[in-house]
């Protein structure tokens, strides 16, 4: 299968800082591939190359025509109205309609004369999804689209991109720096550190599947319900099963307090820091947890390694 994007040795420097040192990277048509790395490790600067925004870098980028950009913030023009920034910049048949169809996909339906002021930050990033969707790209690239939203409106809108890509089957490069919602919402998996890619490794925790069931065929439960008498009024209900317990968290993590330690070489944390720097005892890191997941995903267990925390002993 041809790779809908390909990156060959892209090198970015400022100055005398070297923040990109041949960089190699394909994505493949319909996946999705979630950019890890710490601040700072060049993330973003390679995003901004790959959808052709930076000039400057050297290296070989073979991209789609038909691709589209999401940034963290939502960058609408404040003196159009919802509908003319989705459809800013479209030419053609139908433009209106199109654009109201994107709107109705991301949920704001009868949104579309409202101005940017009157939206909430989970709508005005819904109507940035909204302006990439309408392009009907092949490749999308996110440059960290849900890390200025609140817990519950960020669920929301990972929620809706799992949504958008099984309706629309687009390719997607995911910047973010949380772990979690890579291995939720990715196939694959990078990790970005000292201006190289140090880690590809497939999600360990793929989407489930919504169940199937054949319409001709009635479930187990169905059948006993429709065969058994009416309870009797008269008699208590009987109890249902046990609710699962929630996993417990090894020793006192919620409460103890993170201690720091000195390692004699270079720190375990993306950032690349340089040696004789303290680590957090508690501390994540992110290829380490990427790694257990994987591991442990073999055994079924890898719901437990994503919850509990690679930690650096004191």
């Amino acid at each position: 299968m041809t790779p809908v994007l390909t990156a060959h040795g892209v090198r970015r420097s400022f100055g005398p800082t070297v923040v990109l040192d041949g960089v190699d990277l394909a994505i493949r048509p319909g996946e999705v591939v979630a950019l890890l790395g710490g601040s700072g490790s060049g993330k973003s600067t390679l995003l901004r190359i790959l959808a052709g925004l930076d000039a400057d870098a050297a290296g070989l980028v073979d991209r789609p025509k038909d691709l589209a950009v999401v940034f963290q913030e939502h960058r609408l023009l404040p003196w159009k109205r919802v509908l003319d920034n989705v459809s800013l910049g479209l030419t053609g048949p139908g433009v209106r309609e199109r654009a109201l169809a994107a709107l109705e996909e991301v949920g704001l339906r009868g949104r579309d004369t409202a101005w940017p002021v009157e939206l909430s930050g989970g709508q005005a990033q819904r109507v940035a999804v909204a302006r990439a969707l309408v392009r009907e790209p092949a490749l999308l690239l996110l440059d960290e689209p849900f890390g200025a939203l609140d817990a519950l409106t960020r669920l929301r809108m990972q929620q809706l991109f799992n949504r958008l890509r099984d309706q629309h089957g687009f390719a997607a490069l995911l910047v973010t720096h949380d772990v979690e919602e890579a291995l939720l919402l990715a196939d694959r998996t990078l990790v970005l550190e000292d201006g190289r890619l140090v880690e590809d490794s497939p999600s360990p925790c793929p989407a489930p599947a919504p169940p199937t069931t054949p319409a001709s065929a009635p479930s187990a439960a169905t059948s006993s319900t429709a065969s058994a008498s009416p309870p009797d009024p008269r008699r208590p209900p009987r109890p249902g099963p046990p609710r699962p317990r929630s996993p417990k968290l090894p020793g006192n993590w919620a409460n103890e307090r993170p201690r720091y330690v000195h390692l004699p070489g270079k720190s375990d944390d993306l950032g690349g820091r340089g040696a004789g720097r303290g680590v957090a005892a508690g501390q994540t890191s992110q290829r380490s947890t990427i790694q257990r997941a994987s591991r442990a995903a073999d055994s079924g267990q890898a719901a437990r390694a994503i919850q509990e925390p690679v930690t650096v002993a004191g």
